[in-house]
């Protein structure tokens, strides 16, 4: 049974201040779980799940030794979900560091600036996965992307996704030998562009874009053409036509 004290750890997480205090945050649900428990960027340090759920996945405690494996009610579940509908099995795992900028030189990064929406966030980590890109860069002022929403969003994928959170002008400033490409309504027709093998693609807030200092420091600034009249493409969906079109 889980102690009133374990309860309320589990739920302070649902704030940031507290995932940083203790560098835990928690993820649920079959998909995502048995993602983290096969990737290497993340330990998974707790598990809370059913006796059904368990009994499918009896190969855990000897993969991973040191991790707690505890059997809980569905009513205890429910206690400590985020969702609206439980899944048989909840995940605390090891807060990654974010700081620490990785090697960009010879790849495609994505940099977002702003992004303010969890769902969205979610959704370009997992367009990121599919993509192989393995770096998502985040500027302090993004949503979490350790969120319970968040990570909910990527269906796993932040398994394989190193994220880190630096002011994007700080980025540009060390990675000048790197060509940019910034998303805007008024840049340069995509269909332009070849295929790229390195390069970070600076995506912009949902209602405003990028800031016009990101502006000024990128080498290159690129529009999906319009063909209808919709004012504007949903931050998640452009970076997919973006990244569909510069890399295959």
């Amino acid at each position: 049974m889980l102690s009133r004290a374990q309860i309320k750890y589990i739920h302070s997480l649902r704030l940031k201040k507290y995932r940083q205090q203790y560098c835990r945050f928690t993820a649920e649900g079959a998909k995502v779980v048995d993602e983290l428990l096969k990737g290497h960027h993340i330990r998974i340090d707790s598990l809370f799940a059913t006796e059904e759920w368990l009994e499918g996945n009896m190969s855990l405690e000897r993969l991973n030794p040191k991790m707690s494996i505890k059997l809980v009610s569905e009513q205890e579940l429910k206690q400590i979900s985020n969702l609206d509908t439980p899944q048989a099995v909840f995940a605390i795992g090891e807060l990654p560091s974010v700081h620490q900028l990785p090697k960009l030189s010879g790849r495609i990064s994505l940099a977002l600036e702003t992004i303010q929406d969890p769902g969205n966030l979610g959704t370009i980590i997992r367009i990121a996965d599919w993509f192989g890109i393995e770096n998502v860069i985040c500027s302090p002022d993004c949503a979490d992307a350790f969120s319970p929403k968040t990570v909910q969003s990527t269906m796993g994928s932040i398994a394989r996704i190193r994220i880190t959170e630096v002011s994007l002008d700080e980025v540009l400033e060390k990675m000048k030998d790197i060509s940019t490409y910034a998303a805007t309504l008024n840049g340069n027709d995509i269909r332009e562009f070849s295929k790229i093998k390195e390069g970070i693609i600076l995506i912009g807030n949902e209602g405003h874009g990028l800031s016009e200092k990101i502006m000024q420091m990128a080498t290159h600034r690129i529009t999906i053409p319009r063909l209808g009249k919709a004012e504007s493409l949903n931050a998640a969906v452009a970076t997919g036509v973006i990244c569909g079109r510069l890399m295959l």
